[in-house]
């Protein structure tokens, strides 16, 4: 492992080295992540350098700007690091962006909203746009512009022989294909293209009441999704954090004015009146500040599922007990252009809703509570069986998400790609 530093320009870090074990640590820090050595690579010619290297002397890579959805499969290999590529370029008149690896959807959200455009953020500013990406990807504007990988025009990549290539669906249409979506198991990604979106207005904010007024939310939660046009995005939360009462809260927002928004809200202003309400007009540089998810790594315990509906019986079934040990319930409203043909590996997402459920193992006691809980009201929904790629927790698999065929194609892909198993993924298509 010593000549590593001989073949990259970037930081080298090895077992016993100050830092790493900082070095090594997933966002999720739940999630204990073994490797080999820790490389953050300067940039992409540094990457086919580590990669050709990797190649001659055997060697495993798996590939983290920071760790999110770490799984701790990692064992024996090569952490690279890609925080360093970190390249932004935007065409506000063509409407694109270039985005390095290593650039977190808050950055490029910042910088399109100076030309009144938008990316595809979800919750927090802080996950890199490129994972998602390889993930599908759920938007705050996913209901009007699909998964994030539908927005996605080209990939810059590393493939398994250390080559620099330039993927579109035009110059490798199944290699396009798999990385819309089918994680990271199939090549090195430097940068990719995104198309934006025009965002002129935007209005949105957390409205919260004490978790007494849950049914009557949930209530005004199914009323207002249920005509909801494809420009307005709503969820709904249970959440109950350390030393606080229960609380219920809706996030939402909107690709238009305020009055248009507040009228489509309208069922809000017929509930009682809540602890805060956080809607106002905001530049989409401010999304993360909605759900004010954390911007540090910390230890966390989560399940995703996908919803067929939510009737009046599973209404009742989410809220007949308090949620705790869990921090938060989440259901987010899907639809929209989520229902539209996609050339991913997903395809089109049927599923009206999003459940996502989320604790915090402080001890092994309570990191079994927190999956029981889970467990128990995954089944007590109308779960479809299958979940998004970026939902899964260190426990399931590739097969999780993608119906039988999708994985039988992504595996060919994989073997036609990478043989010999040089890259891999947090959630390896072959496991």
């Amino acid at each position: 492992m010593n000549t590593l530093r001989s073949v990259v320009r970037g930081r080298v870090w090895l077992p016993g080295d100050p830092g790493f074990d900082t070095a090594r640590r997933p966002w999720n820090l739940a999630v204990e992540q073994p490797v080999a050595a820790v490389v953050e690579a300067a940039d992409a010619d540094d990457v086919a350098a580590l990669v050709r290297h990797a190649d001659s002397a055997g060697l495993g890579i798996a590939t983290q700007p920071n760790g999110h959805g770490a799984t701790g499969r990692t064992d024996g290999t090569v952490l690279l690091r890609t925080g360093r590529l970190d390249t932004l370029a935007l065409d506000p008149s063509a409407r694109r962006a270039r985005i390095g690896a290593g650039v977190s959807s808050g950055r490029v959200q910042a910088a399109a909203a100076r030309h009144g455009l938008t990316g595809l953020p979800g919750s927090s500013p802080v996950v890199s746009v490129t994972g998602v990406a390889l993930g599908g990807g759920l938007s705050w504007f996913g209901r009007a512009h699909g998964w994030v990988a539908d927005n996605v025009t080209a990939f810059d990549v590393v493939d398994a022989r250390g080559r620099r290539r330039h993927i579109t669906a035009d110059t490798d249409p199944d290699l396009f294909w798999a990385l819309r979506g089918g994680g990271g198991d199939f090549a090195i990604v430097t940068a990719l293209e995104l198309s934006l979106h025009p965002a002129p207005r935007l209005y949105g904010g957390r409205v919260l009441w004490t978790a007494e007024h849950a049914p009557a939310v949930l209530d005004a939660y199914r009323r207002i999704t249920a005509t909801a046009p494809a420009e307005l995005t709503v969820w709904f939360d249970l959440l109950h954090f350390p030393g606080a009462d229960p609380m219920v809260a809706l996030d939402a927002t909107y690709l238009g004015d305020e009055n248009e928004a507040r009228d489509l809200l309208g069922p809000l202003d017929r509930l009682p009146a809540p602890l805060a309400d956080g809607r106002r007009i905001m530049p989409v540089s401010e999304l993360g500040s909605i759900t004010a998810e954390p911007t540090d790594p910390g230890a966390g315990a989560s399940r995703g599922e996908l919803l067929t509906g939510l009737d009046d019986i599973a209404a009742k079934a989410l809220l007949a007990d308090p949620i705790a040990p869990l921090l938060s319930v989440q259901i987010r409203h899907l639809g929209g252009a989520f229902t539209r043909p996609s050339d991913s590996p997903h395809g089109p997402l049927t599923e009206p809703y999003s459940l996502y459920l989320f604790g915090t193992p402080m001890n092994p006691a309570m990191a079994e509570a927190i999956t029981a809980k889970q467990h128990a009201l995954a089944d007590a929904l109308p779960v479809s069986g299958r979940k998004p790629f970026t939902y899964l927790n260190p426990g399931e698999t590739a097969a999780d998400a993608f119906a039988p065929a999708a994985l039988d194609r992504l595996r060919d892909i994989k073997h036609h790609h990478d043989p010999h198993g040089l890259f891999r993924s947090n959630f390896p298509v072959h496991a």
